[in-house]
């Protein structure tokens, strides 16, 4: 069997978490702020986990993750 490659796109934008979840950044941070609340834009900093429906996708694209 060969190894199996990894997706480069994917191993920047996700780090698997010690319990087997996968960590992302949230989406919409990078121009148009001006129209965005502070708190908003606050919330948009933080990592969050990647959902349940998209994870088998994730792990698909990271096999040694």
């Amino acid at each position: 069997m060969p190894k199996i490659k990894t997706r480069r796109a994917a191993a920047k934008r996700f780090v698997a978490t010690g319990t087997g979840e996968f960590k992302r950044a949230k989406a919409f941070k990078s121009h148009i702020l001006e129209k965005k609340s502070p708190a908003r834009k606050r919330n948009l900093r933080k990592a969050t986990l990647v959902s349940k429906s998209d994870y088998k996708r994730v792990v698909k694209m990271l096999p040694y993750a």
